[in-house]
């Protein structure tokens, strides 16, 4: 099973990714894609972990960088039978910064390719989290279009492949897609 969750911005879409991801089997392992860049960030990151709902004894936490299909891929190898990925906004940022557009259509790609093996092999589960972003105005800045362009992109790539998706708005779940 591979399942999306999409929102906007303090949406509620973690929260009820968690609460699916909770909900299936164990080992788990939480795969996080940001990286503390300044002060509120790393308190937000500190009050995730504080999160009794994420301790160790529910799931293990991994953190990944740009290369995100390898580590998840590595995960199923070690036998972890659940991932949840929090979040495909912070990766396609770090991939865009890094690599540019062209390094991020690979990298798509390459998680699509994995997500779809996933799929076939029936293991593991898959719960990843995004953000929507081109439900506003359109950005004056070029960087911001092209963010909000390949974020969009790759939203819609990953929602091909999975059998669930879920937008959130207000802290309530909108069911877009079940298989």
């Amino acid at each position: 099973m591979i399942a999306l969750f999409i929102g906007g911005e303090k949406s509620g879409k973690s929260d009820l990714a968690l609460e699916r991801f909770l909900d299936l089997p164990a080992p788990r392992t939480l795969v996080v894609t940001g990286k503390a860049q300044d002060f509120s960030f790393r308190r937000r990151i500190e009050a995730h972990r504080q999160d009794p709902r994420r301790s160790g004894a529910q799931m293990r936490v991994a953190e990944a960088g740009i290369d995100l299909a390898a580590p998840l891929a590595r995960h199923a190898e070690n036998g972890v039978a659940s991932l949840l990925v929090d979040s495909l906004d912070y990766w396609v940022f770090a991939v865009l910064e890094a690599e540019g557009e062209t390094g991020l259509a690979t990298r798509v790609g390459e998680l699509v390719d994995t997500l779809d093996s996933f799929a076939r092999a029936g293991a593991p589960n898959v719960v990843l989290v995004s953000c929507e972003v081109g439900l506003g105005p359109i950005a004056a800045s070029p960087e911001i279009r092209a963010f909000v362009r390949s974020l969009g992109e790759c939203n819609r790539r990953i929602a091909g492949t999975c059998d669930e998706a879920t937008f959130c708005a207000a802290g309530l779940p909108m069911q877009l897609k079940t298989r």
